[in-house]
């Protein structure tokens, strides 16, 4: 089989949302991928996707927060595979609610799969890459790791955790010399499934803050950030705003969120009674990509675009710099 990969990637969080997505963009470029997500239906339908667009795929059952899981999930990819280029730290897990309302173990819960199930899967993939000094570990991260936001405190505080691993782990591969990259991806609110699964205590049906975009944009952006090494990769204004309005004005942005974060998570339909979650165990059946909110979600960003091309875009900018000032001169 390795003769045939172009690559191979192991994506957590594979099954739904952004990872599925994101399973879709390696596999229209022919790679090689290991699916880990605990529930078997949305991996199973994740497999046939990326068969069918041209890629290779392996389903591997894994709860990332079990340590011993995301090992034996590293072990299998590469016993099927070979190796392992590129590894996506993306599953999460959340609640929406105020601290007051989060029990103990929720917030445990959420933090074992959103940091510590990003924190195996660096180890594994380290371990299997350092032997090599070859290989990229994505982080998907948030927004919300610079700017918390209330009635999400399990979610921020694993993503500033992850954050802080991270910069950490990047001073000591520098120090190594190593070849091994590491980098982050910050995404802004999306259309995915979290929002009717995820576990909440809110009267109201939880929504992303507006504005949302669709979860292919942010697997476009993962895909690019593993194959460039951009230290971090800000998805959309709306990231790059609440990122520098926390340095500029934190007090303020205090303020503004206590003010209009509440409304902006609810949606203005009631909790199904009996409604059930992932916090604990996958829903079951085949969720896909995208959630509830495909009207309202926009599929692109001027923002990243500059981002990646910013580059081509500072030379298109000292070129017309160039020419003004030689006409001024003249």
């Amino acid at each position: 089989m390795i003769g045939t990969c172009r690559e191979v990637v192991v994506i957590t969080g594979a099954s739904a949302g952004v990872g599925r997505a994101t399973a879709r963009a390696f596999a229209r470029r022919g790679a090689c991928i290991g699916l880990l997500a605990r529930g078997q239906d949305g991996l199973e339908a994740a497999r046939a996707e990326v068969e069918s667009l041209g890629g290779s795929a392996l389903v591997v059952p894994t709860d990332v927060a079990d340590q011993r899981q995301v090992e034996r999930a590293a072990d299998a990819v590469e016993q099927a595979f070979g190796r392992i280029d590129i590894w996506i730290n993306n599953a999460m897990a959340t609640v929406f609610a105020p601290v007051s309302d989060t029990r103990p173990d929720e917030f445990r819960r959420a933090t074992e799969v959103t940091y510590l199930g990003a924190v195996w899967g660096s180890m594994a993939a380290l371990e299997r890459m350092r032997k090599r000094n070859h290989g990229t570990i994505v982080q998907v991260s948030s927004a919300l790791a610079y700017r918390a936001i209330p009635l999400q405190a399990a979610y921020c505080g694993a993503k500033h955790a992850l954050r802080g691993f991270t910069t950490s782990l990047r001073s000591e591969l520098t120090h190594d010399r190593s070849n091994v990259h590491v980098t982050m991806v910050h995404l802004p609110a999306l259309n995915t499934p979290q929002f009717d699964w995820g576990r909440t205590h809110l009267a109201q049906q939880p929504q992303p803050v507006p504005p949302i975009f669709q979860p292919e944009l942010a697997a476009d952006a993962i895909y690019w950030a593993a194959h460039h090494h951009r230290r971090d990769l800000f998805v959309g204004m709306s990231s790059l705003k609440a990122v520098w309005a926390n340095r500029i004005a934190p007090g303020v942005v205090d303020w503004y969120l206590a003010r209009t974060g509440f409304k902006s998570q609810s949606r203005n339909a009631p909790v199904r009674p009996g409604r059930v979650d992932n916090l604990w165990r996958p829903v079951a059946g085949d969720h896909g990509a995208r959630g509830s909110f495909s009207a309202s979600a926009h599929d692109r960003s001027a923002q990243l675009w500059l981002t990646r091309n910013r580059d081509r875009v500072a030379l298109v900018g000292a070129i017309v710099g160039a020419l003004i000032w030689r006409r001024r001169r003249r």
